[in-house]
C-alpha cells in the first residue's frame, strides 16, 4: 500500500448542495425552499429568543432593582488616624495639602474627615465635611475645624 493509494471510506465524503444553479441541477427555481412563506424569504425565519408568540423569557424577567440617584454627592473619606500620620503639629489640612500628600488625586474632590482612630496633633482642618466624632477628636487634641470656602 502506498500513500497515493489511500482514499476516504465509501460514502464518508459528500459534495455540498449547490442551490440556485438552474433547473437541470435539481435545485433551481425555488432552491429547495418551497414556494411562498416566511422561510422561503432571504433572512426569513424567527429571531433568536422567539417562543412561538409566548412572551419571551428575557421580557418576562424583571429589570434591575432599585434606582440611581443622579444628585448623589460623593465624598472622599479620610480618617483622623491618617491625618495623624501625615501632618505635623500646627499644620493646616485642606484640599491642596491632601493632594500634596497623595491622599486625594485632585483638589476639586470633596473630602469628608471621619473619626476612625486617634489624633494628638493640633491641626486646623478646612475640608468640605467633618463627622461629629472626628470634630470632637480634633478639638480635644487642641485643633480646630473650619468650613472650607
Amino acid at each position: 500500500m502506498q500513500l497515493n493509494d489511500l482514499r476516504p471510506a465509501e460514502g464518508s465524503r459528500k459534495n455540498r448542495k449547490r442551490v440556485g444553479r438552474g433547473n437541470s441541477s435539481g435545485r433551481g427555481t425555488f432552491s429547495g425552499r418551497g414556494m411562498n412563506g416566511q422561510l422561503s424569504r432571504s433572512g426569513g425565519g424567527k429571531g433568536a429568543g422567539f417562543e412561538g408568540g409566548q412572551q419571551p423569557l428575557a421580557m418576562r424577567l424583571p429589570k434591575l432593582p432599585g434606582f440611581t440617584n443622579h444628585n448623589r454627592v460623593e465624598y472622599a473619606p479620610v480618617n483622623v488616624s491618617r491625618l495623624e500620620g501625615l501632618f505635623e503639629d500646627g499644620e493646616t489640612v485642606d484640599s491642596a495639602a491632601l493632594v500634596a500628600k497623595g491622599v486625594i488625586k485632585h483638589d476639586y474632590i470633596l473630602v469628608k474627615v471621619l473619626g476612625d482612630g486617634d489624633i494628638t496633633k493640633k491641626l486646623t482642618v478646612k475640608v468640605d465635611k467633618v463627622s461629629a466624632s472626628a470634630k470632637a477628636k480634633i478639638e480635644a487634641a487642641g485643633g480646630k475645624v473650619e468650613q472650607a470656602c
